[in-house]
């Protein structure tokens, strides 16, 4: 049976996914349907999960009707994805009263944000783990099976799963992501992912290394690093910059990718997300050294003002943001470089949005992520400020930075016509089986002639026309 990837929903920085059938006789005949919204992460983090059910003799289906244990891998970055997330909870509660033995769990930071609500007063799931309680989850469905509900949101100082092999459920795919690191030290006054994820550790790098050869092996020609902040990424290095233990090597984030670069001239590396604060020139000259890590750097700016960034506890100011652009447009030349932007956070003047706007003229973004703040329970932001811009005064600055990133998005793509790109082929274009579709190393959606290319392969594509989204072109001989 093929397996695909459906998708069926728009998150936060991702989307969500509906989760393929895997080519394998079930052990226990019971199926297991899955659900992620949002980050990369939560995408990762349910491959964790399916190869911790499929242990368990669960096999996963994307029929949710026949499904014995529904899990949905949860988002709480912004209000929306939430929303989202409880109507299709409210979906699941009806199939669950046509069949009294149907398990619905909800799992990550959600989950972690939401536990007591969504057990007791809304009565929407069974089960509730956090983002570190993956291991126990064959245990909280036994301890259902009992009648009772099954909670586990114990954050950890340990856990990585970096002894689990994922399930890669889109097998046959040429793209994987491989996670590195887990939680957050940055106390962003918006952001609830420390209170949901925990606290930063680092994942020993024989293991990523490994898993990355592993993909390799497998078929697979890229790797995307993950981390909430993964320029902190330090093994055997305390938080304050001390060696742990003489014995054992230490490695920070630039050798990590390094040592996965020199697995295969053939593998390209991404890596998401770099923090402005902690990025530093090792990073960018280890780029610079490899044609196969790829030249795109998604750096969250959040806002253009100093004082904003102050409110966001950000701990970077503009000027800051603007040296670490011209460190990125010096060592890595020709370097894509993308970012998140909140229009209307707490307090902000029309000043304040206009120093956004400026930035973003001096930068431009080839790609952004855009939103309108969302206050999130808990949050220092919460406690701290109120949300005293109005919706409508946050709905027409954000329309003012759509507006000008679709410019600089186009102006981006105009650049790269007349230039030869490599291309790693992911499959056909959406709307024709005669041309293919693939990314450039800027991370650029090109479209060309199908030809006699398979997926999975490096194809030089010179660039002859383009629209906002995507280039067009035709395989070079």
């Amino acid at each position: 049976m093929s397996i695909e990837n459906k998708v069926i929903d728009e998150s936060v920085q991702g989307e969500a996914i509906l989760y393929p059938v895997k080519d394998k006789q079930a052990i226990n005949g019971k199926k297991l349907y899955l659900e992620s919204y949002g980050c990369q992460m939560n995408f990762s983090d349910s491959e964790v999960v399916a190869s911790i059910m499929s242990n368990q003799g669960y096999e996963t289906t994307r029929n949710v009707d026949e499904a014995d244990i529904i899990l949905i891998n949860t988002c709480s970055i912004r209000e929306n994805a939430e929303l989202r997330v409880r109507q299709r909870l409210t979906d699941f509660k009806k199939k669950k009263d046509k069949n009294p033995d149907l398990i619905v769990g909800i799992l990550g930071c959600m989950a972690e944000r939401l536990k007591a609500e969504l057990l007791e007063e809304e009565k929407l799931v069974d089960i509730v783990a956090g983002p570190d309680a993956y291991r126990d989850l064959p245990n909280l469905v036994e301890e259902v099976g009992t009648g009772q509900k099954a909670v586990n949101v114990l954050l950890s100082r340990d856990e990585t799963y970096a002894d689990i092999s994922p399930v890669r459920l889109d097998q046959g795919g040429i793209s994987a992501f491989v996670t590195i690191m887990r939680g957050c030290d940055n106390m962003c006054s918006f952001c609830v992912v420390p209170f949901t994820r925990g606290r930063e550790r680092s994942r020993d790098p024989e293991s990523i290394v490994n898993e990355c050869k592993e993909i390799f092996e497998k078929g697979y020609r890229e790797v995307t690093l993950l981390g909430q902040n993964v320029d902190s990424y330090r093994w055997n290095i305390s938080s304050k910059g001390e060696i742990k233990d003489q014995n054992i090597p230490t490695t920070n984030f630039a050798q990590l990718m390094e040592r996965v670069a020199l697995l295969s001239p053939d593998l390209r590396i991404r890596f998401s997300t770099s923090h402005p604060k902690d990025m530093t020139d090792d990073v960018l000259i280890v780029m610079a050294k490899y044609e196969n890590i790829c030249s795109c750097i998604h750096l969250p700016v959040q806002s253009g003002d100093s004082d904003v960034l102050f409110r966001m506890n950000r701990g970077y100011t503009r000027e800051w943001y603007l040296e670490r652009i011209a460190a990125i447009q010096n060592i890595v030349p020709n370097c894509a470089i993308t970012t998140d932007i909140i229009s209307g956070f707490c307090g902000e003047t029309e000043e304040e949005h206009k120093n956004t706007l400026s930035l973003m003229d001096l930068v431009e973004f080839d790609f952004a992520f855009m939103y309108k703040y969302s206050e999130r329970p808990k949050t220092l932001a919460e406690r701290r400020f109120t949300d005293d811009v109005p919706e409508d005064v946050k709905g027409r600055r954000l329309e003012e930075i759509i507006e000008k990133q679709r410019e600089f998005a186009l102006m981006s793509n105009k650049k790269q016509i007349g230039t030869v790109q490599k291309v790693l082929v992911e499959g056909f274009s959406k709307r024709s089986s005669d041309y293919l579709c693939g990314r450039t190393s800027r991370n650029s959606m090109v479209i060309f002639p199908k030809l006699s290319f398979q997926k999975g392969a490096y194809v030089m594509v010179r660039i002859d026309s383009c629209t906002s989204a995507t280039l067009l072109g035709e395989a070079t001989k």
